[in-house]
């Protein structure tokens, strides 16, 4: 499926301005991943998680499998941010597998319309549920996770991801298919 492009207006002008991804002023724009951004995506995830970025192999493969399903914050001449999110068979349920926005773009509400996107496009396949589990430290995602009306799914699951890395589930539901 094809993702279209989106311009981020400025808060308070007009639509056609684009939304400024740092100083050098550069328009950010929201797409489906290609091929070619291989390189700085796999820039951006070891940025965003240092201590357990995806190898290589698996971000070439999530991009041949599950391409149509990795948007992109793109300013022309690097990405800043990505989204995964995987439909299971049934088509009943979502799983957010990784949300990233680099430092220097942190703050600005780049995570929330990535989510947004996302939750735009799988309420239009008729998707009843969205998970994703989220570091229990991690307050930034668990705020923005609820201000998109996700609740955990009871409390923390311990060594979820293996020994010592506990995740809280989150969900949210989108009414019936």
């Amino acid at each position: 499926m094809a993702v279209p492009e989106e311009r981020f207006p400025l808060l308070g002008r007009g639509a056609h301005q684009a939304f400024l991804a740092d100083s050098s002023d550069r328009p950010l724009t929201m797409r489906g991943v290609t091929d070619t951004d291989l390189p700085e995506l796999l820039r951006v995830d070891r940025e965003v998680f240092p201590d357990d970025p995806y190898p290589y192999f698996v971000l070439r493969q999530h991009i041949d499998v599950h391409g149509d399903r990795i948007l992109v914050l793109d300013d022309g001449e690097c990405l800043h941010g990505y989204v995964l999110f995987v439909t299971t068979s049934d088509g009943y349920v979502c799983w957010v597998l990784s949300l990233a926005v680099s430092a220097d773009q942190r703050g600005r509400g780049l995570g929330k319309r990535l989510m947004l996107e996302v939750l735009r496009q799988l309420r239009r396949e008729r998707v009843r549920e969205v998970r994703l589990t989220v570091e229990p430290t991690n307050a930034a995602a668990i705020t923005l996770y609820r201000t998109l009306g996700f609740d955990t799914d009871g409390g923390m699951h311990r060594d979820y991801l293996g020994p010592g890395e506990d995740r809280l589930i989150m969900v949210l539901g989108l009414g019936s298919a």
